[in-house]
């Protein structure tokens, strides 16, 4: 009884890292097998060929509590230099191969780790559910490093409610909902990417689902509308279109040197010449030779490359979406920093009724005033 009791405070009661230090710290005193320290881990830092010292390799001392998890992290997951010094101490061994995460967090788009400590709380709830709680983004808030494992980076991590119990969380858009959707303190300039990725939206990369569309004329292969055979990608991830933008560098979003955290660059300003790297995000997926061949909308390449003359034209952004659209199909958004209501205060574009490509839009852009103007 008295051993049941300690195994409820423990398991309960006691913040894990705390519960595993105690645990290093009695050594001799042998507890049960089901609620030992090797019992906590699993995955990748389970594997004790390559970590032999198990969880010492992490929780040593004080080191986490002063200086931050990212801090110990970094001892293995930072440059050559540090994992140097963990191998001459005996807590890495072998040829395991690890990322420079580190290097990447430095660069000049990225999640925010290496701006802030100690902020992450256990069991802490997310999305945010007070307006003041401060937003924060550090190694553990994305990775559970008991059970994370190269195959599923996210995995341990609560997240997806499923009735009235919250689930670990199953697609990657889950995780990056916790902070990017229904977020009670969401920052002023962005937006909801839950609400925008919902397959009951009229247009949306297909994120949550498959697109509305049943065929996209511009996609390359092996991009399908609807996938059809083996090898068809129908789905997308956010990791589709943020993360590294070295592709032989390190997975994941932890820095790019693209606005956004782009995996490729996407100009978004107004008045950029037209090119292959202006816009090398859309054209990964879509063919640019389709897009300038004005074969989805008969206006493309003179809106994209200019009306006149390369350099006078305007970005993708300024009438789509890359996430959805909650109002209009094809991804339409207009940006109201470049595209202004008409003089009668309308702003909208309307698909013409059983007519495929093919609608009108009534709006100022650039000046212009175009008052159900249809193509």
């Amino acid at each position: 009884m008295i051993m049941t009791f300690m195994e409820v405070i423990l398991t309960r009661y006691v913040p894990l890292s705390l519960f595993i230090a105690l645990i290093l710290a009695l050594g001799a005193f042998v507890l049960p097998a089901q609620i030992s320290a090797e019992s906590l881990l699993q995955g990748a830092h389970a594997v004790t060929s390559s970590m032999p010292k198990s969880c010492r390799a992490c929780h040593r001392g004080m080191r986490m509590a002063i200086a931050g998890e990212e801090k110990v992290c970094f001892s293995c997951h930072g440059d050559a230099a540090e994992r140097s010094m963990m191998q001459s101490r005996g807590y890495l061994v072998g040829s395991v191969e690890l990322a420079d995460i580190k290097t990447v967090l430095n660069k000049p788009y990225n999640h925010p780790v290496l701006a802030v400590a100690n902020v992450h709380r256990q069991n802490e709830t997310l999305p945010e559910d007070q307006l003041k709680a401060p937003r924060h983004a550090e190694c553990v808030d994305c990775h559970n490093p008991h059970v994370v494992s190269k195959e599923n980076p996210f995995a341990g991590i609560p997240g997806r409610r499923v009735v009235n119990a919250i689930v670990d969380i199953e697609f990657e858009y889950e995780l990056c909902y916790k902070c990017h959707a229904d977020s009670a303190n969401l920052p002023g300039d962005s937006t909801n990417k839950h609400a925008e990725f919902k397959v009951t939206n009229p247009s949306y990369h297909p994120v949550e689902g498959e697109g509305a569309k049943a065929y996209v004329i511009s996609l390359k292969d092996p991009y399908k509308a609807r996938a059809e055979r083996p090898g068809d990608v129908s789905i997308l991830t956010c990791g589709s279109c943020h993360g590294n933008d070295d592709h032989n560098g390190p997975k994941g979003p932890h820095g790019s040197n693209y606005e956004g955290l782009l995996t490729e660059n996407y100009v978004t300003a107004d008045g950029y010449s037209e090119s292959a790297f202006v816009y090398a995000l859309c054209y990964k997926c879509h063919e640019r030779s389709s897009i300038l061949g004005n074969e989805s909308f008969p206006e493309h390449a003179r809106h994209i490359i200019g009306q006149t003359s390369p350099g006078g034209g305007t970005s993708c952004y300024s009438c789509h979406d890359a996430h959805g659209s909650s109002k209009y199909t094809s991804l339409i958004r207009f940006n109201e920093d470049v595209v202004e209501p008409s003089r009668d205060g309308r702003l909208e574009y309307k698909q013409t009724v059983g007519v495929a490509l093919s609608g009108s839009c009534t709006l100022i852009c650039h000046g212009v005033e175009h008052v159900e103007r249809s193509y």
